[in-house]
Formats: structure tokens, sequence, C-alpha cells
């Protein structure tokens, strides 16, 4: 069985970050912390001119939060510490200087989601079916939440929250503006990402950089948002019914 890992490579200006974890890709607080501050090393890296978000292995993009963590928080601060680590990664997107690409080549769930909206140009398989499974479980998609809403708006997010059974295919995502392509292969999805970033390097960096600031203006809160939205998080987790529900996940 394969490490967990985030790892950096430079190809041609561009930077791919690729995260793996062997339960479907789903991210414990150890892995989030090093995704947030690898994205934020890549924007701070004059080598660097475009980043490319991608995870490891063919099937599953970001299964979300892990589950074996979830069981084991037993109060409020240390639920807050572990949702914050989602909303670690979605700032450090949202302040990185540099354009980041997502590379979503399969099913996407809960945090994962949050991943793909929060990067500034998204490219997906048809394999890329995503799912807000949190209701399920007696919490919600809220640190996620205002990243998705940003992408597909108030009425696309709130259908997939509410419906937490369903998955939505790739191609419904790109109708709602989450993925702007969908391939029929990862090597078709490869090779467009890698011709789109390695294109965008020829651009002006300062001009990409402004760009950037443009698209996010209005979520300078985000750093206390997302904060408190992780609360939220942190204690219906504690709850009863949330309790019994991750037993059956053990």
């Amino acid at each position: 069985m394969t490490d967990p890992y985030v790892k950096l490579k430079i190809i041609n200006d561009v930077g791919y970050i690729e995260f793996f974890h062997p339960a479907h890709n789903s991210l414990p607080g150890d892995l989030l912390a090093k995704l947030a501050q690898t994205i934020s090393d890549a924007g701070n890296n004059p080598a660097i001119k475009v980043i490319v978000l991608k995870s490891g292995k063919d099937r599953t993009f970001c299964a979300g939060a892990s589950f074996k963590e979830l069981i084991n928080i037993n109060d409020e601060a240390t639920g807050k510490i572990f949702f914050s680590g989602f909303a670690n990664v979605i700032n450090a997107m949202r302040k990185c200087p540099k354009f980041v690409i997502g590379r979503i080549q399969g099913k996407t769930v809960g945090g994962g989601v949050g991943l793909a909206a929060s990067t500034d140009y998204c490219m997906a398989t048809k394999f890329a079916a995503i799912k807000l499974s949190e209701l399920n479980v007696g919490i919600g998609p809220f640190v996620v939440g205002p990243a998705i809403e940003r992408k597909i708006g108030l009425t696309g997010m709130s259908q997939i929250a509410i419906d937490a059974n369903s998955f939505y295919s790739a191609e419904w995502a790109k109708q709602k503006g989450l993925f702007t392509q969908v391939f029929d292969t990862t090597e078709a999805l490869d090779e467009a990402v890698k011709e789109f970033a390695e294109n965008l390097c020829s651009y002006n960096t300062e001009a990409m950089k402004e760009m950037k600031t443009i698209f996010w203006k209005g979520t300078e809160d985000w750093d206390n948002l997302l904060a408190e939205r992780a609360a939220i998080s942190g204690r219906l987790v504690l709850s009863e019914f949330t309790k019994e529900k991750l037993k059956g996940f053990k």
C-alpha cells in the first residue's frame, strides 16, 4: 500500500501539486496542512508561473474528510481544528498569486468538491461525478460551501447539499460552471491540462496576478468566515446523531 503524500513537481514553469491517500484520496489533518503549505510555497516560488492541483491514482479525485479522524473528535476545539484544515487549503488557493488549475480525474465528495471549486480553472473527465454527503452524517458543507456557492451559485450548491445521497454528473457540474471542460479519458484530460497550463506560462505573470485578485474580490473576509464555519462543523460532529452515523463507518 502506498503511503500518503503531497508532492510538488515543476515542469516547464508549471508547478504540479499532487496529493494522495490510500483511502480514496481522503484528507486527514496532516495532509491538509501539508497541502495548504505546498500551495502557499508554490505561490511564492519564482520558478513557477502556473499551478496544477491533482491527486494520485486513476479513480477518485478526493473522498473528502478522513472518517477515521472524524470518529475520534471528542471536543469542539479539536473539531474546529480538523475542519479548519479544508479552510486553510481553500484560503491558500484564494490567496495564491498564481492561477490554480484543477485536474479532476474521478469522483469527488464533500471537501473534495470544495477543493475543485477553489481552483481558478477546473477540467475533468466524464467520471468526475460530485457529491456533497455531509448532511448524511448530521453535519453540512459549511466550510466548503462559500467556495462551491461562488462557482455554481446558491441554487446549485443548495441542491447538491440537500440531496446528499446523490452523485451529480461531470456534465451537470460543467453546466453549472464548476468544470470548464469534460474529457472522455484521463489521458485526454492530462494532455489538455498540460497544454493549457504551459500556454498560460507564456502570458504576463503580473497581468494574471491582477486578474486573480479581481476574480476573488469579495472574499477578503474568508479567513474569519471559514473559521466560523469550521466551528459550526466542529460542534455538530459531536452530536449524538453524528456519533451514531459515524459508528457505521468504523
